[in-house]
């Protein structure tokens, strides 16, 4: 399992956010969401102008085993994408906390970042997983 980044928080469904600043937040999937996924061969991106709402699906990546939503760690409306992914889906498995970004979103609820999981949250949440 790789490095959980200390400067993240996570959903139990594996989505990470990044606080940016300037009411912004980018967002991505775990590590270990990209590694039970395998290859990935294709993401569905939300479009820049989009609101999405915390909990809703606003994304899919696909590999060759599965379709699997991507859900909003917080509300707010989209203002950039990776749309690097559209060519090269697999920089999520080679980067997910990196160059494997999802998309960023201007964030309308900021202390809905206090509900989500910190980074030592999220490892436990792993290990019960795998227990």
């Amino acid at each position: 399992m790789s490095e959980i980044p200390g400067d993240l928080k996570f959903l139990k469904s594996h989505e990470w956010v990044r606080i940016d600043g300037d009411g912004k937040a980018t967002v991505g999937i775990s590590d270990h969401a990209q590694g039970l996924l395998g290859d990935l061969v294709y993401v569905e991106l939300p479009n820049v102008g989009d609101r999405v709402e915390a909990g809703n699906a606003c994304a899919v990546v696909e590999s060759v085993k599965a379709a699997s939503d991507v859900y909003a760690p917080v509300t707010g409306k989209v203002v950039a994408v990776n749309a690097a992914l559209a060519d090269k889906p697999e920089t999520i498995n080679e980067d997910a906390y990196g160059e494997g970004w999802i998309f960023t979103v201007e964030l309308e609820e900021p202390e809905q970042l206090n509900e989500l999981l910190a980074p030592d949250d999220y490892a436990e949440l792993l290990e019960d997983e795998d227990h």
